[in-house]
C-alpha cells in the first residue's frame, strides 16, 4: 500500500470517508521527507494553506516569544498541522514553526488542489472539513482543560497543586 494511502485511513480527516473517497482524496496528497531538524512550515513560508498529517517520525511545534524559540507541543504520527490556514485561507495566521525531530515523513496537501473537488465531489470535501474541524475542536478542548488546570494550580483554587 501507498504510504499517502495508510496515513489518510488513520488519519481524523477521512473518519466519514469510504475507500473510494480516500483514493480520491489521495491523489491530491504528496510525500515530504526531512531529516532531523528541518523546518516544515514557517511563518514566512511561500505555501502557507496546505495540509499536513504526520505520516513518520515526531514534528516540534515552536513558537518565538520574546526573541526566543520555545517548544509548546510534539506532534505524532496520524496528527494535523497547518488546520487553520487549510480550512481558513488566513496565511498570516501561521505563528508557528515546525520541525522534525529525526527522519520524518509528512503527507501534504495544497488547499488549491483540494478545491477542485468542490463541483466533482461536494460531500467528499464537506465530510473532509467536518473531520477538520472536529480534529481543532478536540486541540481546543484540550487547550482548555489544560488552561484550566493552570490557572488552578496558580490561584491554588478548585484542583491538585
Amino acid at each position: 500500500m501507498s504510504l499517502v494511502i495508510d496515513t489518510l485511513r488513520t488519519s481524523p480527516v477521512t473518519e466519514e470517508l469510504n475507500e473510494a473517497e480516500i483514493e480520491i482524496l489521495s491523489a491530491l496528497f504528496e510525500v515530504r521527507e526531512y531529516n532531523d531538524g528541518d523546518i516544515i512550515v514557517q511563518p514566512q513560508d511561500s505555501h502557507p494553506d496546505n495540509l499536513y498529517i504526520l505520516a513518520s517520525g515526531e514534528i516540534e511545534v515552536k513558537i518565538e516569544s520574546g526573541g526566543e524559540e520555545s517548544a509548546v507541543h510534539v506532534l505524532k504520527p496520524g496528527d494535523l498541522a497547518g488546520m487553520i490556514t487549510f480550512a481558513g485561507g488566513a496565511a498570516t495566521q501561521i505563528s508557528a514553526t515546525l520541525y522534525s525531530v529525526g527522519p520524518t515523513k509528512v503527507v501534504s496537501m495544497e488547499r488549491v488542489r483540494f478545491e477542485t473537488l468542490i463541483n466533482s465531489h461536494p460531500t467528499l470535501v464537506y465530510r473532509v472539513m467536518r473531520g477538520i474541524i472536529r480534529n481543532m475542536h478536540g486541540i481546543v478542548r484540550r487547550v482548555n482543560i489544560e488552561s484550566a488546570e493552570l490557572t488552578n494550580y496558580i490561584y491554588k483554587t478548585g484542583g491538585r497543586y
